[in-house]
């Protein structure tokens, strides 16, 4: 073997294994089972740390991270104003400042646990600066990360002239995703076709969607239910998410509920994206003033596949955020009142194994015959990650070391002070 990891918790789906040693071959893991005895290039003690498949974020925008100010603040902290400051600064936009700032943002990422990104990149202007942009930094950080990127129009598909052909050229190119953003057209027909145009490519092309769906506090942005008719009728399950669905926490009850269960029979994917959604919905609100995240812990109990995004790093419309994606769990568990023992734990998944559904990935997990993609975190159990959010000490990506963390040692008094119960 090349590495054995010993004594691990592992977190695999939803069976837990204690104190199983890990041994990686090459770019895969040969086994998961107690007291692997073989020889190896490489051991690693766990001493009991929890060792799952890589972080997964599942929505981000890199075209636009870390570029918070470099316009003009975002004195509303709205979202329409971030859109503004968006597209005074898109034409400034040069190849290598996109590159550094989301090769930043990336390694942040990964030196949290990330081992793979889906991210959008910005179609509306006919350079596709973005997308260029993006896939070459997708093929330069391949050895420790994988990119997929979404072609995503920011001001829409149909409402502006040349929408259509900017998307297809992103694609032409080699963008992996159809994206869309339905509630930002003119028309509620002009939201329609737009996503029977995103379908319509995906089919064609042989690829996935991921769709900015009802991002909006309006109780009538209904985009959501088009794309679970056009899934259903595609037999597309498993290939379509729906990103934000932040209309569905104004919905009335009878109409979720319903929803909920054509969602399901779709197959259909969502998206909760906790920084941007609680920071941005609801502006207009006086009090009680709505949380703007989609019905997540409703969604999981009706048997909907969900994940997490982190959404932005640090520009126009989030002026905060480091790309921990720990972080965005917690925050989800919080709002979305998830504190159950097995709530926790559905909150790790949404951001491991719950989140490679949304990217359709295969051979994901801490299994025989996956991927040798895996973070060691400094503590023991899925609800320690995201009590303590400790330090990913060992990041695999293929079987290969790509970053380490050192935990940090806090000292009271003299004495060594850890934050792991003492029972």
């Amino acid at each position: 073997m090349d590495i054995i990891l010993k004594n691990a918790n592992v977190a695999h789906r939803d069976e837990p294994i204690r104190a199983a040693d890990i041994a990686i071959k090459g770019e895969k893991i040969a086994a998961v089972e107690a007291n692997i005895e073989a020889e190896a290039g490489q051991v690693i003690d766990c001493g009991g740390r929890l060792v799952s498949g890589s972080l997964i974020d599942a929505h981000v925008h890199l075209d636009a991270v870390l570029a918070a100010g470099l316009e003009r603040d975002n004195e509303s902290g709205t979202l329409f104003e971030g859109i503004e400051i968006w597209g005074d600064f898109k034409p400034k936009l040069t190849l290598e400042a996109v590159k550094e700032r989301a090769r930043r943002a990336v390694d942040w990422e990964v030196a949290q646990g990330a081992g793979f990104i889906r991210t959008h990149a910005d179609t509306s202007e006919d350079s596709q600066l973005p997308t260029r942009a993006l896939l070459e930094l997708r093929d330069e950080l391949k050895d420790r990360v994988d990119i997929q990127i979404v072609a995503f129009p920011q001001v829409g598909a149909k409402s502006f002239p040349g929408s259509e052909a900017q998307i297809r050229a992103s694609l032409d190119m080699g963008a992996d995703v159809v994206g869309g953003i339905p509630h930002n057209e003119v028309t509620r027909e002009a939201g329609v076709d737009s996503v029977m145009f995103i379908f319509d490519e995906a089919e064609k092309r042989g690829l996935m969607i991921d769709v900015h769906c009802d991002e909006i506090d309006d109780s009538h942005a209904r985009f959501l239910e088009v794309m679970v008719e056009q899934t259903f009728k595609r037999g597309m399950a498993g290939r379509v998410t729906a990103s934000h669905c932040v209309a569905m926490h104004s919905y009335n009850n009878a109409y979720a509920y319903r929803l909920m269960g054509w969602i399901e029979r779709s197959g259909l994917n969502v998206t909760a994206n906790p920084f941007d959604n609680l920071i941005l919905q609801a502006r207009q609100d006086s009090y009680p003033k709505r949380r703007g995240m989609t019905r997540v812990k409703e969604l999981l109990q009706a048997g909907v596949n969900v994940g997490i995004g982190h959404d932005s790093i640090m520009d126009p419309w989030y002026p905060l955020g480091r790309g921990d994606m720990v972080e965005a769990a917690s925050l989800t568990l919080h709002v979305c009142q998830m504190s159950g023992v097995q709530e926790i734990d559905a909150c790790f998944d949404m951001i491991t194994w719950r989140n490679a559904r949304n990217l359709g990935l295969e051979d994901y997990g801490v299994t025989k015959g996956a991927n040798a993609d895996l973070v060691v975190f400094d503590a023991a159990s899925k609800a320690d990650v995201l009590r303590i959010n400790p330090a990913c000490t060992h990041v695999f990506k293929r079987g290969r070391l790509v970053a380490e963390t050192k935990p940090a040692e806090s000292m009271v008094m003299g004495g060594a002070v850890d934050f792991v119960r003492g029972n």
